[in-house]
């Protein structure tokens, strides 16, 4: 079976319907709630109904769709009601962290079906890491009922960078042995489906866009945790850049700060503002904090120099966000990572430096918001991630035609 041609390295398709006139694109309306009937899809396309009718038999023919409910009818044969068929079809989200894996089996319909989280640290590289990752699957598969034959598409997201178009990660400074590493041949291999590899923030934004934030079509995604990076979406699409490194924020250099950052130069936002930053600086007065998450917890217990910390943290990233939001004027920006569980005081920080230093045109009905999908983000926009593959106009033509 010939793999299919890589996604684009520039975006991820909105998950608007196309117009065209393909049983893919046929398809996409039906998923998208624009047609129920093979009337509605007749309307919209302007194909005979005799095509529709040929489109949509294919499409049932091949289980990926149903039609079996009445619609309310004004008069006559009461039409049939198409609708997407989950059942047959399974996407897994995969967010490998710094310290943990998180699985997410989901139907293409968007459904969650189980999830599972493990401790796991990345540094002990992909066939330890992988394997983990390929035994959960099979759990959650055979948990949910489901055959691994249902299994359409993988989305993986991972703590650095990618270039997206092959699936590897590039010089990623966390994950040791990493390094060009073919993610998407592993699964290959295992499953026999395409797996799509991106930067843990990018499929992070995705999510919140798609289910939190549907209507908002320009939003930047601000991950503070260890690291800090942004995922961007522009008029609902993702971008990523020439090469997949858009949004990599962590290394801007703020203001005339010479704090040391792990990549190697000075300055940076991550070094002042990450989560490892502000644990050592906690370390050196004395308090026993060895990670982003210690930080949340003394900021949770009202220490003092832990809220004064993350507060100015705030504004270090506020400083940098002001640049981004003069720039690309987003409807929202979301602050999620672990700091982001102290988002009251982080986000004081961040709204602070915004309007301060932003055009009032540029923040006119800007909102700053924390996640609202929560720890699962990750898991579920590389879920969302391999939906978007699995459904593409291209993917099912293919699969009707027997090549994908």
């Amino acid at each position: 079976m010939p793999p299919p041609p890589p996604p684009s390295a520039t975006g991820t398709p909105s998950p608007s319907p196309p117009s065209g006139q393909s049983p893919g694109e046929v398809l996409a309306l039906i998923s998208s709630g624009s047609a129920a009937t093979r009337a509605e899809i007749a309307r919209l396309t302007g194909l005979a109904r005799s095509t529709v009718s040929q489109r949509v038999d294919a499409l049932i023919a091949h289980g990926f769709v149903d039609e079996d409910a009445e619609a309310g009818s004004t008069g006559g044969r009461p039409p049939r009601r198409l609708s997407l068929r989950t059942r047959e079809h399974a996407v897994a989200g995969v967010d490998l962290g710094a310290s943990h894996c998180r699985v997410a089996l989901m139907d293409i319909g968007g459904t969650l079906l189980a999830v599972r989280e493990d401790l796991l640290k990345i540094a002990d590289g992909p066939a330890a890491v992988l394997g983990h990752v390929e035994r959960t699957l099979h759990t959650l598969l055979e948990e949910s009922g489901r055959d691994p034959g249902t299994l359409r598409s993988i989305g993986v997201g991972v703590p650095g960078p990618v270039e997206f178009s092959t699936g590897r990660p590039v010089d990623p400074p966390i994950m040791p042995g990493w390094h060009q590493f073919p993610i998407p041949e592993f699964f290959d291999e295992r499953f026999g489906v395409r797996a799509l590899v991106d930067n843990d923030v990018n499929v992070m934004a995705l999510a919140e866009q798609r289910q939190a934030f549907p209507d908002t079509s320009y939003l930047l995604y601000l991950k503070v945790g260890t690291g800090i990076g942004c995922g961007i979406v522009a008029d609902g699409r993702l971008h990523r850049g020439a090469q997949g490194s858009a949004g990599d924020i962590g290394h801007i250099r703020v203001g005339e700060r010479e704090d040391l950052c792990r990549c190697g130069n000075s300055g940076c936002l991550e070094a002042i503002a990450g989560g490892a930053a502000l644990a050592v600086r906690l370390r050196e007065l004395g308090l026993e904090a060895s990670s982003g998450l210690d930080v949340v917890r003394l900021v949770k217990q009202g220490n003092r120099e832990a809220v004064r910390m993350v507060r100015e943290a705030g504004r270090a990233v506020g400083e940098v966000l002001a640049g981004l939001v003069n720039f690309f004027n987003p409807e929202t920006v979301v602050v999620g990572g672990a700091l982001a569980a102290v988002h009251d005081q982080l986000l004081a920080g961040v709204r602070e430096a915004v309007y301060r230093r932003s055009h009032p045109l540029a923040t006119h009905v800007l909102r700053i918001e924390p996640s609202r999908t929560g720890e699962n983000a990750a898991a579920i926009g590389a879920g969302i991630l391999a939906i978007e593959h699995a459904l593409s106009p291209m993917q099912v033509d293919r699969a009707l035609a027997g090549t994908g």
